[in-house]
């Protein structure tokens, strides 16, 4: 029991060690899991041979992945994405497999070995692409939904996989294998049946699935609710995605399809926010003991000695991979920075490929000693995923956006107006839309084409060009001007803009947009005559509106929430005086820290000062909540 303790320790230990750097320095996550696998396990030696017994385990956490997608999506939802689900992830897989078979047999392979091979280099890793989505918000996109389509026709595609290699058997191998079936006990409703009845206990499950996902969960999660015992739930959750990943395995199915399955019949479920928040720590955490699996499981032996063939199949993966992504991606219209996020997301080995690898050892199609590099080859792979995400992070998706709006001369502007808007964006179009409404003449000036072409469509004129570009703003008439509205969705080109106009042209009224207290006081300290957050009012409105929901008057509300912006106000100047000690070096300034206190304290005295009780025909009746 002592040596399972220490090994949890030593595993739990990296992980809080290494994920947290790794997101610090911008890598991800699932890059920090690796190379915390890679320290504990070849490098330093802590865990050993039972990396790959944990891996089995772990990989329980795609299936709850799988489970939770599924729960995003609706039947409807799933129909609509019929086209690339089985046209764009069906050439995806086809081809991929005629490539790396095409390239197996050239090496000497035998065609069935070849073939497989292909199959198995065909698939993606479902786990580290879709987790690095969904930490980089780009699951919604339309690179993202058609990454995932493919993903999800692999995960299908696994099945006539399995049923196939079996009928690949090299003879030559029977003997070499013969050690590893013999220790192949696994439980299998399904392993002695003819085909025609196969496939009725197939069709028996899936339908069990549905029928039960549909029927049978409500009233099962209604009666554990009624218990009030929060842990049965959670206790009730894991058992509906274990129960239903060992039917699929009963029946030689995918487990994480038939729990993507039911996640997709739950996707309407009242009970849908509850089973998410209890899976989500647990799927957190396998997925997380996954990836350290892969790194620990790396065998230096064999990369040491097959070195330059391992990294060689590795980047002949990925790029043959990346090739045809790249294709389809054309084919199929996904462009842009869309196709890229595609073709790099997906030029990697997967999961699935160390399964169908021992599979294939199991039923005599790859040699032993070549399924172990081969296995090396998967894993290399899928440690440089990450590393491609970063690709597209820092060098693709800047040159995409740079290149799309360089593409595009800056259009003559034509116009002068005493007001210039920079910035068009959420924030800059309702203080358009206001100076309009008033008949004020405005010049607007935005880099984004789309913002342009938003704000044209409310006849709103305005102009394709950088802002911050000194050219532009005088040929907008900024020497003329009255005001400039500094609303550009960027920290530094907005402080900049702001010093560049108070230096040249300090006789303009400058209204700066802030992100939050410490950019105001960078604007500020640029010369912005006036600076506004863009939560600050928001959060006003809605504070106001979060004591008149809790019983206090709206018009004293309204009372309160001025009190507030007085007390900011009168506090203001200390407070900015008190942060530039900080940004001239002093790590904390313990001043701010008082003041800020000190802030608390006078607002805490101002919402407890007597009020005016509001006259009854000064304000509308109103009745508190609960009391009508």
């Amino acid at each position: 029991m002592t040596a399972y303790f220490i090994q949890a320790f030593i595993y739990l230990l990296a992980a809080v060690i290494a994920v947290p750097l790794a997101k610090r320095l911008g890598l991800g996550s699932v890059l920090g899991y690796l190379v915390a696998g890679v320290v504990i396990g070849p490098v330093t030696g802590l865990v050993g041979q039972e990396a790959s017994t944990i891996q089995h385990f772990a990989e329980f956490g795609v299936v709850m992945m799988l489970f939770l997608v599924g729960m995003e999506l609706d039947p409807k939802a799933l129909w609509a994405m019929r086209v690339r689900l089985v046209g764009l992830g069906g050439l995806q897989v086809t081809l991929t497999a005629a490539a790396g078979m095409a390239v197996a047999w050239w090496l000497g392979l035998q065609w069935q070995t070849a073939l497989t091979v292909g199959l198995i280099f065909a698939l993606s890793s479902t786990a580290i692409v879709l987790q690095t989505l969904n930490e980089k918000g780009l699951s919604k996109t339309e690179g993202g939904r058609s990454t995932f389509s493919v993903l999800l026709f692999q995960d299908i595609a696994v099945i006539p996989m399995l049923a196939l290699i079996p009928l690949l058997a090299l003879p030559e191998l029977m003997g070499e294998s013969d050690s590893v079936t013999s220790h192949d006990t696994g439980l299998s409703l399904v392993a002695s049946l003819p085909g025609w009845a196969h496939a009725l206990v197939v069709v028996a499950a899936v339908a069990a699935v549905i029928v039960g996902g549909y029927y049978l969960s409500r009233p099962m999660f209604r009666y554990v609710v009624r218990s009030g015992l929060r842990e049965v739930f959670t206790a009730t959750a894991l058992m509906l995605v274990i129960g239903i990943a060992a039917l699929m395995s009963l029946v030689n199915l995918s487990p994480a399809l038939g729990a993507f399955l039911a996640g997709v019949v739950l996707a309407n479920s009242e009970f849908r926010h509850e089973l998410e928040a209890n899976i989500e720590p647990f799927k957190g955490l396998l997925l997380g003991l996954f990836f350290i699996t892969v790194g620990a499981g790396i065998n230096f032996e064999v990369l040491v000695a097959e070195w330059g063939t391992i990294v060689s199949l590795g980047a002949a993966v990925i790029v043959v991979k990346a090739l045809i992504l790249l294709v389809l991606a054309l084919i199929f219209g996904i462009h842009g920075s869309n196709g890229w996020l595609f073709t790099l997301g997906l030029a990697q080995a997967g999961e699935f490929g160390f399964v169908l690898l021992t599979y294939s050892v199991q039923n005599h199609v790859i040699a032993t000693d070549t399924s172990q590099i081969l296995s090396l080859v998967v894993a290399l792979s899928m440690f440089l995923t990450p590393l491609l995400f970063i690709v597209y992070d820092r060098i693709v998706l800047p040159r995409y956006r740079r290149s799309k709006n360089n593409d595009r001369e800056a259009d003559t502007i034509d116009e002068q107006a005493p007001v210039i808007v920079a910035g068009v964006g959420r924030f800059g179009q309702i203080v358009c839309r206001l100076l309009r409404a008033n008949n004020i003449p405005i010049v607007v000036l935005d880099h984004e084409i789309e913002q342009i072409e938003n704000v044209r469509q409310i006849n709103i004129k305005s102009f394709f060009g950088d802002a911050s570009r000194s050219d532009l703003l005088e040929t907008a008439g900024i020497g003329q001007a009255r005001l400039l509205v500094v609303a550009i969705d960027d920290r530094d080109r907005a402080v900049k803009l702001v010093a560049h106009v108070k230096k040249f042209f300090p006789g303009v009224w400058v209204l700066a947009r802030a992100f939050d207290r410490g950019h105001g006081y960078q604007l500020r300290e640029a010369g912005a005559d006036d600076v506004v957050s863009e939560t600050y009012h928001s959060a006003l409105e809605l504070g106001g509106h979060a004591l008149t929901a809790m019983g206090v008057h709206p018009m004293r509300a309204k009372q309160m929430t001025w009190a507030f912006v007085e007390n900011e106000e009168a506090h203001e100047d200390q407070l900015f005086d008190a942060w530039k000690e900080i940004e001239e070096g002093i790590s904390f300034s313990p001043r701010y820290g008082e003041l800020f206190m000190k802030l608390e304290e006078a607002l805490s005295s101002a919402m407890q000062r007597d009020w005016d009780e509001p006259k009854r025909a000064d304000v509308p009746v109103w009745t508190p909540p609960g009391e009508h």
